[in-house]
């Protein structure tokens, strides 16, 4: 159910303490993010969506429970409104893909939010129908002219959704 203010409440924990980082911007892009995923058709949001965010070791741990993979991973989402997003994998991408781990973490809140909203990236048409959408509006809400290129480093991590 979400509040009479017609958005969920989403609030951005940093959980990690290698990588200092500015809380601030991603919260205010989570909430922008938010209101142009609520736009799309999909599945309800619940009232509450928070965005954790962890290191590569907890996020190793959740996937091991959840997913049974020993393995870091970028993003988790759980459908009662959890995001996970690992900030070491966000580091290594965006050295590897020359942007930003700003950028990366962003990209990683936006496509979790995605996941919430319905969107799945488990089958290539799936997989190709969500990062059309990921890509159009990681654009519009960064602004960028090529946020295809950091859309595009998303495709090569593992994600989970587990309800």
């Amino acid at each position: 159910m979400v509040p009479e203010t017609g958005l969920p409440a989403i609030l951005v924990i940093n959980r990690q303490r290698r990588v200092r980082l500015g809380r601030n911007d991603l919260q205010q892009f989570a909430r922008r993010a938010l209101e142009q995923v609520l736009v799309l058709p999909g599945t309800d949001l619940p009232a509450e969506i928070g965005v954790v965010l962890v290191s590569d070791r907890k996020i190793c741990e959740l996937h091991r429970e959840f997913m049974r993979l020993s393995t870091p991973t970028d993003v988790i989402t759980f459908q009662h409104g959890e995001i996970v997003l690992s900030v070491d994998t966000a580091a290594r991408q965006a050295a590897e893909h020359a942007t930003s781990l700003a950028g990366e973490l962003k990209l990683y809140l936006l496509h979790g939010l995605l996941h919430l909203r319905g969107y799945d990236d488990r089958t290539p048409d799936a997989r190709r129908t969500m990062m059309a959408v990921q890509t159009r509006l990681f654009a519009r809400l960064t602004r960028k002219k090529h946020a295809e290129a950091e859309a595009t480093s998303i495709t090569t991590i593992t994600r989970l959704c587990a309800g």
